[in-house]
């Protein structure tokens, strides 16, 4: 936005469009503020702008635009609070001559976006939890948009095609407890709130990956090959070889199992004199970078699965599709680049609890590494697929 428009914003007052804040301490206030302007339940197709360093009469308060505070209010974008994650910008800008903090925030593709598992809307200057009828409007308002391909409908696949206990589960694990006590809710209309039906009930690529009961029927990637060589090459013998799929949280948790099988603990007495056993490989790592080949690979133009080829000296893990987004093969890997070709999938896996945090997957995998004595990862991400390399400690 340029400082003209800003102005008139600043000048206007808060609105269903704007919002003051002196400070960053209002921290759950601003979150609440980011998705109630990523949901746009007025529907203006324009983006909201949250001025921090200005009170409610939209005063200056001669705060410190600093580099932290900048970085504080970004980082609200992926801390795993608001999600599907937002389109928005953070900089600091002059407006009437008053040093701020502008975040401006665009309309959500995929509505509706929760706080904390709760939907919150903008009425004039204020932030409520949406009513039914309000969820209602943005699931249909999302149709009309371009999607990312995790939720596009399956018109092939129908309700019949989910496991609703799994389903009933997952919304335990991913709704506020106020929003579950809600009756008016049925349970087609959550499906379609949560992003795996449409408004009508077509369900989508994110349904069947979550809660199908054979997501390889619809989507036939959707599984990991897994195979352990006792060698170092493709060619040399095979020792055990496996398909896992199903639902997220069962080929995760079945693919947890075999990595645990596969480990092998050896006693390092070079320490001290005390015994210390430790693994060929991290389970956290090899965790963390096998649920990012899931998370972020392509599901789309492809039947190839995520490989994982476990050789007596490493682990290879592949992942169909290469970089995404902001993320390119130059930066990949780097601290704090992060992208997601698979926006409410991500949200998915993190509801789960297989994802504490977003964006932090490969620190924890180098950090994981580095502490049992292994080397950093390798990446070779290609515009196809992406490699990494784990070597054996």
């Amino acid at each position: 936005m340029d400082d003209k428009e800003l102005e008139g914003l600043l000048k206007g007052g808060e609105s269903d469009r704007v919002e003051f804040k002196p400070s960053i301490s209002q921290r759950k206030e601003i979150q609440e503020t980011i998705c109630a302007f990523a949901n746009d339940l007025p529907n203006h197709r324009d983006a909201g702008v949250v001025f921090v360093g200005v009170d409610d009469s939209g005063a200056c308060c001669g705060i410190d635009i600093t580099d932290s505070l900048l970085k504080n209010l970004s980082d609200m974008r992926t801390q795993g609070e608001v999600y599907p994650f937002p389109t928005m910008s953070v900089e600091k800008r002059v407006v009437s001559g008053c040093e701020v903090a502008v975040v401006v925030v665009e309309s959500s593709y995929s509505p509706p976006v929760r706080y904390r598992g709760r939907v919150i809307v903008r009425v004039g200057p204020t932030n409520r939890i949406a009513t039914l009828e309000e969820e209602t409007r943005l699931t249909e308002k999302r149709q009309s948009k371009d999607t990312p391909f995790d939720i596009s409908p399956l018109d092939m696949a129908t309700l019949d095609d989910f496991d609703m206990e799994l389903f009933r589960d997952y919304l335990r694990s991913t709704l506020a407890g106020e929003i579950l006590e809600l009756n008016s809710r049925n349970e087609q209309q959550q499906l379609a709130s949560l992003r795996f039906t449409t408004a009508d009930g077509i369900p989508t690529i994110l349904g069947l990956l979550v809660v199908g009961k054979e997501p390889v029927r619809f989507v036939p990637g959707a599984y990991v090959q897994f195979l352990r060589i006792e060698g170092t090459d493709y060619a040399d013998p095979i020792k055990d070889s496996k398909e896992i799929d199903g639902p997220a949280s069962t080929l995760l948790r079945h693919l947890d199992d075999l990595f645990r099988v596969h480990i092998s603990v050896a006693s390092d007495i070079t320490s001290g004199p005390v015994e210390v056993k430790r693994p060929d490989y991290p389970i956290d790592a090899i965790r963390q970078l096998s649920t990012n080949a899931i998370l972020h690979r392509t599901y789309q133009g492809t039947n190839s699965p995520v490989k994982i080829t476990w050789f007596t000296d490493r682990i290879e893990i592949i992942s169909p599709g290469g970089p995404y987004g902001k993320v390119t093969k130059e930066n990949f890997g780097q601290p704090g680049i992060a992208d997601y070709r698979n926006p409410s999938l991500a949200e998915a896996l993190k509801n789960l609890g297989f994802i504490q945090k977003f964006g932090v997957g490969i620190p924890l995998a180098r950090q994981a590494l580095q502490k049992n004595g292994n080397p950093d990862p390798e990446f070779h991400p290609t515009d196809t697929h992406v490699l990494v390399t784990l070597r054996r400690r």
